[in-house]
């Protein structure tokens, strides 16, 4: 009997190496992306203490989008959180693609933090 490959695990287990190596600290903190089918979710995270700094996603009212699961909204989302970021002081970040290939909605909305002032 042939099995599907689980896509969902392939990615978790990939987002397990890489954060064997990536740790976000209060200097610098982990930019970490979700991607759903029908949304894109990006928190920066301070490891350490366990404390999420600023967050944003294609759900927030002041976006005012009506498909989150698009380019535009992942730019948007980008520079939304790199906004909200830099406002309460953190420019410097570690960028974490949560195991996602770096392509289409991830690289657009890492694109559009480093525009708004996040170095990474």
């Amino acid at each position: 009997m042939i099995t599907k490959p689980n896509k969902n695990q392939a990615r978790k287990k990939r987002h397990a190496h890489v954060r064997r190596a990536i740790t976000g600290t209060a200097e610098r903190p982990r930019l970490n992306v979700f991607r759903s089918s029908k949304h894109i979710y990006a928190q920066l995270i301070d490891d350490v203490n366990g404390v999420t700094l600023a967050q944003a996603s294609s759900l927030d009212k002041e976006l005012g989008l009506e498909n989150g699961a698009n380019k535009e909204a992942a730019e948007k989302v980008g520079s939304l959180v790199a906004k909200r970021a830099v406002d309460k002081g953190h420019e410097t970040i570690v960028f974490d693609r949560g195991g996602y290939i770096y392509h289409g909605r991830v690289a657009t909305l890492a694109d559009a933090a480093r525009e708004a002032g996040l170095k990474f």
